[in-house]
């Protein structure tokens, strides 16, 4: 059977092969190879490397060579068919079908490639042409060297409607051919075809293999567009795409970080002046594809942008279409350059150490996020703040993957209290130790307070309040016994953030498969946590809830559960309050000022009103 290249192109690269032959091999790394005893013949000294930037094993013993469908191949003694379709299923990948109609299609996608190979050899030739003389003039001014230009293959369009049409145009590589190429044009009015491109340095755009897909084009002077980019085709999609993809791709991988450049020339730049991970979008902001393309190449790529108003609001919107497919150990940085410069201009003011000085201060997601959030932004009533925390919650719910989704709103609502939180005054005397214990907290350990805010012992810094942790198994334990009560309880429950990481991640659990289905009674429920691995932390909490509740399954009816869900409920959701009361007690303790004792009385008559709406 014959697979689309595009197939086998994401199927190695999703399938390493430095992971396919680590399953049989003991490997090493030794510079930028990996080394092992080869397994297709009997040997002491290791000769079998394994080149993952290039993507091939071979062996210097016995000559075995190939990639990683070669390798499954030999070792199972599978069929490239055969090998094909167990490493899709290990990707998740889906086989392709192939029909007729799509051998056509590969056959024409072929001819595509051969066409724009021929257009950047003559754009290339037109550079070192007289009439593109002045193109060659614009390049070497902006600094870039001989050996740069011929790397990247840059070029000349000519100004001319039919200089690449009249030297292209055959019987192998007819108009149609070139139309759907992006290299000519037809008029909608009709009429003759005419070049795309017409007076123009050129910047030839190359999938990851390094097969020219596209074209960047700038016009010098004052014409419009400034660049000018070739339309979408079977082969080039603009948000799919990175500039510079295929020459940054092995030094990417290599030092474990990629840059994200705004345009051509700062990429071109970047890798003249020692900065050969540097890639860059097609003149907009970066997108998902591209997200996921570089999280190929690094987990955390550095998006640089200026510091101008565009490079925020270029930061903001990468921002708004990075926080959905945050996954773990994958996310963004953002280094800012400072105005008006771009890499360009700050190599050739600082060099190169100016640039890596701004990369090194590159900014997490989240940093970013929270300032842009606050910037100029006033938050001087509750109202104002209660709107940021509004914002920023909404970007940390749009997170799919779940981990990362609540990693973000505790660090959101964390950096929210830290913002907005009285200052405390230095402590003027040693206190004594906790009531209830007989004992002072050493450094490294957190007083464990009760339902009523008394001192019940000393713990380790986050450890669990055992009255709330009760609370919380109570919570979970009705709700797996009684699914019925999803309709009431599960905004409560959703707001809710669990101290215990186990019994949070089950929460999650079953807000997820009571949310997904409806009429869940409680033994689907519970086969469907085992199923997710909950099993253990199920069985704990359901029999030390029955030991200190009659039962969660005796109620007569859902009414009296829910009773109990709200009675639990309320209690649980006291313990802000009585944190802020120990707050505003321990401040006043510290020192008696005005503000401690107006933060006192306030905390304590809402205390009371709480303790009167339960009488």
């Amino acid at each position: 059977m014959a697979f689309p290249p595009q197939f086998l192109d994401e199927l190695r690269v999703r399938v390493p092969v430095s992971g396919v032959v680590g399953r049989r091999v003991k490997l090493t790394k030794k510079g930028r190879e990996y080394h092992g005893l080869c397994p297709f013949h009997n040997e002491k000294t290791p000769s079998f490397t394994v080149n993952e930037d290039k993507g091939f094993f071979h062996c210097f013993g016995c000559g075995a060579h190939g990639d990683a469908i070669g390798f499954e191949m030999r070792i199972g003694h599978l069929s490239f068919t055969e090998a094909v379709e167990r490493l899709a299923s290990e990707a998740g990948l889906e086989v392709p079908k192939a029909t007729p109609e799509e051998r056509v299609r590969e056959a024409r996608r072929a001819s595509l490639h051969d066409a724009l190979e021929a257009a950047c050899a003559f754009f290339e030739k037109q550079l070192r042409q007289p009439g593109g003389r002045e193109g060659f003039a614009y390049l070497k001014g902006r600094g870039l060297s001989d050996e740069t230009i011929a790397r990247f293959r840059l070029g000349w369009a000519p100004e001319s409607r039919e200089a690449l049409k009249s030297s292209l145009m055959s019987k192998e590589c007819p108009e149609s051919l070139l139309i759907e190429a992006g290299l000519l044009k037809k008029p909608d009015t009709g009429g003759a075809s005419f070049d795309y491109f017409r007076g123009r340095v050129m910047f030839p755009i190359t999938d990851r293999r390094g097969r020219v897909v596209a074209f960047g084009a700038r016009i010098l002077g004052d014409g419009q567009p400034k660049y000018l980019n070739s339309p979408e085709t079977p082969l080039f999609h603009k948000g799919g795409t990175l500039y510079g993809l295929a020459h940054a791709r092995e030094q990417a991988r290599e030092r474990n970080t990629v840059v994200v450049a705004e345009g051509y020339m700062d990429v071109i730049a970047l890798h003249q002046a020692g900065f050969p991970f540097a890639v860059a979008p097609l003149g907009t902001a970066v997108t998902e594809a591209q997200i996921e393309e570089l999280w190929r190449l690094a987990p955390e790529p550095i998006l640089c942008l200026d510091g101008d108003a565009a490079g925020q609001r270029a930061m903001a919107r990468a921002l708004d279409r990075a926080f959905p497919i945050l996954k773990p150990g994958f996310s963004l940085r953002f280094a800012t350059l400072p105005a008006p410069e771009d890499p360009d201009s700050l190599i050739k003011a600082g060099g190169p150490a100016a640039m890596q000085a701004v990369l090194d201060a590159a900014q997490p997601l989240v940093e970013v996020a929270w300032r842009l959030a606050v910037d100029g932004r006033p938050l001087d009533t509750p109202e104002r703040r209660a709107l940021l925390e509004k914002d920023l919650l909404e970007k940390a719910f749009a997170i799919a993957d779940e981990t990362v989704k609540w990693q973000y709103v505790r660090t959101l609502k964390d950096k929210l209290w830290q913002a907005f939180r009285p200052a405390r005054p230095a402590p003027q005397q040693q206190k004594p130790g906790p009531r209830g214990t007989g004992r002072r907290p050493q450094p490294g350990q957190t007083a464990l307070r009760g339902f009523d805010g008394r001192i019940v012992g000393l713990g380790a810094p986050g450890a669990l309040r055992p009255p709330f942790e009760m609370a919380e198994r109570v919570l979970l334990a009705l709700l797996a016994a009684n699914p019925q009560l999803f309709d009431h309880a599960h905004e409560e429950l959703g707001r809710c953030l669990f101290s215990n990481v186990l019994l949070d991640n089950l929460r999650r659990g079953i807000l997820k498969h009571l949310g997904a289905t409806r009429g869940l009674d409680a033994d689907g429920l519970l086969d469907l946590l085992r199923a997710d691995g909950q099993g253990p932390v199920l069985d704990t909490l359901l029999d030390a809830t029955e030991r200190r509740l009659r039962s969660v399954r005796t109620y007569d009816g859902i009414e009296e559960a829910k009773a109990l869900w709200e009675d639990v409920f309320h209690h649980y959701t006291r313990k802000d309050l009585l944190a802020d009361v120990n707050e505003a007690t321990e401040r006043l303790a510290q020192g008696a000022s005005q503000a401690a004792w107006t933060r006192f009385e306030a905390v304590k008559r809402h205390e009371a009103a709480s303790r009167s709406d339960e009488d």
